[in-house]
C-alpha cells in the first residue's frame, strides 16, 4: 500500500508514503506504480479554506490527474471523495433548503459557490473515466465526517442552533463508517461510475426527525414517513451497491471516544 500527501503528522500502516501534491503529474505517477486500486481523499476541504480559485483548482485538477492517469495505467477501481455539498444547498449564500428530504443523489442542484462546484465537478470527471477508460469510479458523498469525541462536541453547538445544520438535513458519519465504506466501495462488486449518499443511520440531533423538519424545514417536501431519529439522507445507494451500513452512532455510548 503507498500513501501520497503534502505532509504526514505521524506514522502511517503504509508500505511506501510518499510527500507530494495530488496536482503534481510527478508524484501522482510515482504514487500509482504498482497499485491495483485507487483511493483520493486529497482536497482544500472547505468553501472558505483558501481563495476561491485555489479551492476549485485544487479539488478539480488532484481529482482528474489522479483518476486519469490511474484509467491510462489500466487500475480499474477507484474511489473519491465527493461530499454531500456537491448539490450546492449546504453552503449557498442565498435563502434556500433541499428541495426534499430525504436527500438522494438525483435531488436538484443549486450551486453558488467555489467548493459545491469542485465536488460536482469531480463527480462528472468520473463519469468521464469510468466511460473513456473503464475505471469503475465511486463517489462518496460525505456528509459531516468526524471522530465520535468531535463529533458530541459539534452535536452540542448545533443544539444551540439546529437551523444551521438543516440544509443538510443534521447529516453526519462516523470517522470509522467512513472508512468502512471506503473499504466497502473498493470490495464490492459494482461497474461505471456511482455517486453514493452516506449517513450514519440517525441525525446529528437528539430530537426526533420528524419534529426537527417540522421546526426548522416546514416548506421542505418530505417523501415517505419519518420514524424517530431516521436520517435524512436517503442512503438505499449505499446499502444496495456497496453492502455498506453504519455501525456508529453520536448516541452509542459504547462506541470508544
Amino acid at each position: 500500500m503507498t500513501a501520497l500527501a503534502l505532509q504526514y503528522d505521524q506514522p502511517l500502516e503504509a508500505d511506501r508514503v510518499l510527500v507530494g501534491d495530488a496536482t503534481d503529474p510527478a508524484a501522482v505517477a510515482e504514487a500509482l506504480e504498482g497499485v491495483d486500486a485507487v483511493v483520493h481523499l486529497a482536497a482544500i476541504a472547505h468553501r472558505d479554506a483558501g481563495k476561491p480559485y485555489d479551492v476549485y483548482r485544487t479539488n478539480v485538477v488532484s481529482t482528474f490527474n489522479v483518476l486519469s492517469q490511474a484509467g491510462q495505467r489500466g487500475i480499474r477501481r477507484a474511489v473519491i471523495a465527493s461530499s454531500i455539498n456537491a448539490f450546492g444547498v449546504p453552503m449557498n449564500h442565498h435563502d434556500v433548503a433541499p428541495a426534499y428530504f430525504p436527500i438522494d443523489e438525483e435531488i436538484p442542484v443549486d450551486i453558488d459557490d467555489w467548493y459545491s462546484l469542485s465536488k460536482k465537478s469531480d463527480e462528472l470527471t468520473a463519469q468521464m473515466v469510468a466511460r473513456h477508460w473503464g475505471v469503475d469510479v465511486a463517489a462518496l458523498r460525505f456528509p459531516l465526517v468526524d471522530t465520535a469525541t468531535s463529533l458530541l462536541r459539534i452535536r452540542g453547538v448545533v443544539e444551540g442552533d439546529p437551523a444551521i445544520r438543516m440544509r443538510e438535513g443534521w447529516a453526519y458519519l462516523d470517522l470509522r463508517d467512513a472508512a468502512e465504506a471506503i473499504y466497502r466501495s473498493l470490495v464490492a462488486e459494482w461497474t461505471g461510475a456511482v455517486v453514493v449518499g452516506l449517513s450514519a443511520a440517525d441525525t446529528l440531533m437528539a430530537r426526533p426527525t420528524a419534529e426537527l423538519v417540522r421546526e426548522f424545514a416546514p416548506g421542505v417536501e418530505v417523501r415517505g414517513e419519518l420514524t424517530e431519529r431516521q436520517p435524512l439522507i436517503d442512503t438505499t445507494r449505499a446499502r444496495d451497491i456497496l453492502g455498506f451500513r453504519p455501525q456508529y452512532s453520536v448516541n452509542d455510548e459504547r462506541h470508544d471516544a
